[in-house]
């Protein structure tokens, strides 16, 4: 293109297909797993979950429109982004206690569930 044909960059653009709706812009993704899940950082795993659990999020996933892994990874990160910030304020809360001559708070380990008879 020349530089008096050009479209600008801009959000609008590429939503109508204006720009990256060409040959030019099609790229073949590499078909190596390893690559792909290095580049995104993803690790694959086994895990055995319920098959209900599994039934539910690909209903909710439906619902939302995406796949049901990439509804569980959100799911799992934000779970584990919660976690931590809780695991921080108790931290901080504890080093409060401390510095003003309390004892600090002990956290009990959470219970295993009991099993089923």
């Amino acid at each position: 293109m020349s530089p008096k044909h050009s479209i600008p960059s801009t959000d609008e653009a590429w939503d109508t297909g204006q720009l990256g709706n060409d040959e030019a812009s099609v790229e073949v993704a590499p078909d190596d797993e390893a690559l792909i899940n290095e580049a995104l950082g993803l690790q694959p795993i086994s895990i055995r979950l319920e098959k209900s659990l599994i039934e539910d999020f690909k209903m909710i996933a439906e619902l939302h429109g995406l796949g049901y892994q990439p509804l569980m990874r959100q799911a799992l990160r934000r779970f584990a982004d919660c976690e931590k910030k809780r695991l921080l304020r108790d931290a901080l809360e504890n080093a409060k206690r401390v510095k003003a001559g309390e004892p600090a708070k002990r956290r009990r380990a959470p219970s295993k569930a009991k099993k089923a008879a």
